[in-house]
This record gives C-alpha cells, structure tokens and sequence, in this order.
C-alpha cells in the first residue's frame, strides 16, 4: 500500500480543498476563478469514505489525495501501480494524469454500478519532469459513495524497517498531546512506527499534563519520554537521533516539531517511500500554515551558493493558497522540484545517513535543518521534499525572530554552515551581506541586533569548540542583554496608550507589495547620506521623550524607518509596539565594529573553514553530544 485516499475528520470547511475538489473552476486574466463551490462537509463519511452527490462530478486531483507519480518514478524503481477504488451507486470514475507543465490528460475510465470494486493499473513511465495521477468521479442519477481508494504496487521495497519519531518539545505541552492523541487513534501510521521519542526541554512537562497517563498507556512501550536540559531543536533531534540508532528495528528516524497538527497519513506514506528509494535518502514533509490551513508554505528549499542563503523554489508562488488554486489550477505544482534539504517540522532521515555523516550540528536553532542535508548530500544521501507528506505548523507570519534573541543564532549558524559546506571562494557574498544586514538594523535604531551578530561572529572566529561550550548557554546569555536594549520592550499597558508626535505613516502598497523602496544608485545613496546622518546628527531631544512617528509593522521598511530620530512601531504579533530611538553612541560604535568584524573574518575565512570542516566529526558525534543530555539534578529518563 503506497498511499490511501483519506478525508478530514475535522469539521472545518478550509481543509477540504486539500483532500477533495468539487468545486467548478474557470480562467478570467488568466487567473483561474472559482465559478461554484459543491463540496460539503456532510459528504465526508469517515477517513476513507466520501459522496459524490447526483449529476455532481467530485475530483480528487488534490493536495493529499493525487499520486505524485513523478517523485515516484524519479527517486525508486516502481514502474507499475494499481489504483482500486470501492464505490456505492451507479457512475463513472475517470483516471487522469499530468505532465511537468500541469496538461492533464486521461488515461482510463470505467462505469461502475451497485457496490464494485474497480482496477486500474497504471504505468510510470512518462513523469520524468513532473505531473501526477488523479481520478474523478461522476455520480449519474443518484449519489455515489466513494467507499474506499489506494495506490498500491505488487513490487518490494528496497528495505523494510519501521521508523522512530523524535518530537523535540519546550513548553508547548498542549500541542505535544493533541499529536499523540492523533497517533494513538491511526493504526495505519503506527503500523510503521517503532518509537516515539518525545524529548521534553521545557519547565512545563508533556507527562504533567493530565491526558498524559491514558494516552501513554494506550501507546505502551512505543512511546518514550526524555527530560533533559534545554539543548534547542538541534539538542533535541541530535538526541532522537541518537536513540534511533540504538534500535535495530528502526531504519529511519521522523523528526517532527512540537508546535505542529499532523495528518497520520502522511507519517506513513513517508516512511513508505522512504523504504522504496533506490538509495537511501531524506525525506521531507511540506508545511501548511496552522492558522491558515489550507496556505502551503514550503514546496521545496534549497541553499543559494553565493549568498549562501535560503529560499523556496519559485519564492514568488509561495505561499499556495489551496482555496484560491487547487491542483489543477497550478501548473507549477506539476513540475518535479529537487530539493536541497527539508526543515525539520517533519523530515525523515534514514538511519544510514547518521551511521556515515553524524549527528545535528550542535547549533541550538537555525540552520541545522540545511547544515545536516547539506553534509548528508556530500556524502550521497539527497534529499527530496514530497508533495502529499505535510503537516501544519505554527507559521512565521506572526513573528520576527530577526530582531530577538534568535539573530544570534541566524548570524553564527547561518555563516559556521558556510564555513563547513560553501565552494564560493571567502563564502562568496555571504559577508558582503551580513554587512549588509547590519547596516539595515542599525539605520533601522534595531541595535540589540547587531550586537548579537557581532557577539555571533566573536564566538565562531574562536573556532569550533564553541559551539558545544556554548549550546546550553547562548540562548539565556542573548536574551539577557535584551535588558540593556530599550527598543525589545513591547508596550501593551492598556492604561498607557503610546501615541507618536507626528502620527502613523501610512504608505500606498499594491499587490506585489510595496512600491518605493530604492534601487540601483538610488539606494547607494540612500544608504550613505543615512549612515553619515546617523554618524554626524544628534537626534533632536523632543523625539527623545515622544515617539516621532509610528508606523504599522508592514509599513516600517529600512528605508522609511531611518528617516526619522524615533519610531512607535507594532510588534509583529500585534500584541504592542516598540520603541526605536536612535542613539549616536552606539549607533557609531556598532557600525565601527561590524566593519571591524566583517573585515577580519574575510581575511581568515579560509583557515577558519578548514579549522571548522576538521571538526565536524567530532562536532556531530554521539561521543561529543553525550554529555550534553545529561540530566539536570532530579531529572531522569522516563
């Protein structure tokens, strides 16, 4: 069984263009327009089970639902597959297919009446470049039920070992039941799971949580709680990892983050084609928006090799609106995207991989994700991020982690993976534009910040050995220095409305987002006279005690911000606003040490690259991670 048509239990009417499409669609300015919407929560019948309801046509050409036959004939051997489908009532089940360009055309079709089971074998052969397979089904007179459908295939996989799950949690208790709960009630993903290793680094405790103790008991000896010191994601998954390798019955490890709802299905269809790759390979899922669910956020991801920096394959298609395109609307949802690694809210790693490359680079948070698909590829383990395999996780819509404690570990992390895996000679514009992003907190009066990337990039230029000296450290060191930074107070005093001396600025934003900012010459200009400004001016003292202006989080662009000596501008949650006040002193001693900086790590980059790609094995060894696990006083493993 290679994947089952499934339907949502939940009773919310945004999941189901993910799992069925009723609806009729036309094209107006070449955007495709919904004309009438016919899919109905009450004609899901269970997991497997759906209406067709009369003279309706229902297609299943969807998100979760359609074979992705060209990421099944790329990455394994299987050549042939059955769709069977179950159905009740008299109509017709047409069988599609597309090409990498989205041009469906169809391959089969049957009549079916009273209850049938109905064959269709099918051959991958022609899905090089991309496309999928689909089937619709159209009820005559009365309705048809749509009993039951999978993809299956008579050839053997390549290996047959279940997986562990490894759920990296801090303080998000709630989150880490309602996924267990879900596993506890899928037999079909636990048939496929060995372990689940929910390792707790938080102060509020998954197992205090009191639907702890039945679910536990109905998972038994599957489920195993881990407490220990709060290590980050990279501590977490590196200890999953770890326990992994210790079961033989386990060939693949499925990371899966905390702050996630999971669709069972897709836990195994992952480890299903993991078991039939030809080699053995990662195995990423995609990322939908929690609060947005049917917003797909992360197709495939790769690593830019100048700037050495991440993005999304077709970065301005992303995010997918499912409800304002389904599949057959999207043609770029047709191609086969190769990825360069998955984030790690749901990725399944084989065992073989951490045999041959090592554990998770001791980095806290940020980049370990790429780093380790980076490594594994160089040694002959792709990756593949495969459509259908999702879950939905706590979007970054909400937040800015840019400007938190977390800049420490995007500056470091971002830069040690350079070192460790980049070929552009000194990183290529990786520095440049580090530099860069300094220079757009400081115009911006952001300066805790920079001071975290400088303090970033001290601690990688004393090489390698930081990292693990610091991994328990780093984090409550960042943000205890937010103290001395005025602007990381969000203001939500309802008692003390913040108001500004000159009032909000708005600005005009079209569809592609806004219009003003400067290019080519215009913005080298722009940026010397602000940073002689900054460098020369005093802020005048008025806008010292009263916020200038305010802005709106969407609108407080770097190259409206600095035009100004103090700014009230909304948290990106919404939840209050910040105080940007520009301070000369710091702002002169800040820009003199980004130079500084900057300028010494291009002119070692070579040694210390050498120096960190030396280290890595130890770096990422079960002997060096070892002693971070172990428990603090009065913890232990449950």
């Amino acid at each position: 069984m290679l994947q089952n048509v499934v339907f949502p239990l939940d009773r919310d009417p945004d999941l189901l263009p993910l799992y069925v499409d009723a609806d009729t669609w036309s094209v107006i300015d070449e955007k495709p327009v919904r004309v009438s919407n016919r899919a109905h929560l009450s004609d899901v019948r269970g997991r497997g089970s759906m209406r067709v309801r009369a003279a309706h046509r229902t297609s299943f050409a969807t998100y979760f639902n359609a074979f992705p036959a060209s990421y099944w004939q790329h990455w394994t051997a299987v050549r042939r597959i059955r769709l069977s489908v179950r159905t009740a009532g008299t109509g017709t089940v047409f069988v599609y297919r597309s090409n990498g360009s989205g041009v469906a055309q169809r391959v089969d079709v049957a009549e079916v009446t009273g209850e049938a089971q109905t064959h269709f074998d099918l051959e991958l052969t022609q899905f090089s470049d991309g496309g999928w397979l689909w089937f619709d089904i159209v009820a005559d007179a009365e309705d048809v039920l749509l009993e039951g459908a999978q993809w299956s295939t008579e050839q053997e996989p390549a290996r047959a070992g279940k997986a562990s799950l490894g759920i990296t949690t801090y303080n998000k208790a709630e989150y880490c039941i309602e996924t267990l709960d879900a596993l506890r009630n899928a037999p079909e993903a636990l048939e496929v799971i060995d372990r689940i290793f929910l390792v707790d680094q938080g102060t509020q405790r998954v197992q205090d949580r009191p639907e702890y103790p039945e679910i536990a008991a109905a998972l038994g000896e599957t489920l195993q709680t881990i407490v220990q010191p709060n290590l980050g994601g990279s501590g977490g998954f590196a200890r999953s990892m770890l326990e992994t390798m210790r079961r033989e019955e386990s060939d693949f490890v499925q990371l899966l983050d905390d702050d996630v709802k999971i669709e069972p299905e897709s836990i195994r269809r992952s480890v299903t084609f993991g078991r039939y790759t030809t080699a053995p390979m990662i195995v990423g899922g995609h990322m939908f928006d929690l609060l947005d669910r049917p917003r797909l956020h992360a197709w495939a991801e790769v690593v830019d090799e100048q700037p050495f920096m991440w993005r999304n394959l077709f970065q301005e298609e992303m995010p997918h609106d499912f409800r304002e395109a389904n599949l057959r609307q999207s043609p770029t949802l047709h191609m086969r995207m190769d990825a360069d690694y998955n984030g790690w809210w749901m990725c399944l790693i084989p065992k073989a991989a951490i045999e041959k490359v090592g554990l998770a680079l001791p980095a806290f948070i940020k980049w370990d994700d790429a780093e380790f698909a980076l490594r594994a590829r160089e040694a002959g383990f792709p990756t593949v991020s495969l459509p259908g395999v999702a879950l939905w996780h706590v979007s970054w819509v909400g937040k800015d982690d840019s400007i938190d404690w977390q800049a420490y570990f995007h500056a470091r992390n971002r830069i040690v993976a350079g070192l460790l895996h980049s070929s552009a000679p000194r990183g290529g514009t990786l520095l440049r534009h580090s530099k860069r992003v300094d220079l757009k907190h400081l115009m911006m009066m952001q300066y805790y910040p920079v001071e975290l990337r400088h303090r970033a990039l001290r601690d990688l230029l004393q090489g390698p050995r930081h990292m693990h000296r610091t991994l328990a450290t780093a984090m409550p060191a960042a943000r205890e220095l937010a103290r001395q930074f005025p602007e990381t107070v969000v203001h939500k005093d309802p008692d003390v409305v913040l108001h500004s001396r000159r009032g909000r600025q708005v600005f005009q934003r079209t569809r592609r987002g806004t219009f003003d900012s400067p290019q080519g010459m215009r913005l080298r200009l722009f940026t010397a006279t602000t940073l002689v400004r900054h460098w020369l001016r005093k802020p005048d003292p008025r806008n010292l005690t009263t916020p200038e202006v305010e802005f709106g989080k969407e609108d407080a662009h770097w190259w409206r911000v600095p035009l100004f000596d103090s700014a009230l501008v909304s948290a990106a949650d919404g939840s209050g606003k910040n105080i940007y006040i520009r301070d000369r002193a710091r702002f002169r001693r800040l820009l003199r040490d980004s130079v500084r900086l900057h300028r010494r790590l291009r002119r070692v980059w070579p040694e210390l690259a050498a120096q960190y790609r030396a280290a890595l094995p130890d770096l990422v060894s079960p002997a060096a991670w070892e002693p971070q696990f172990t428990p603090q006083s009065g913890e232990e493993k449950k």
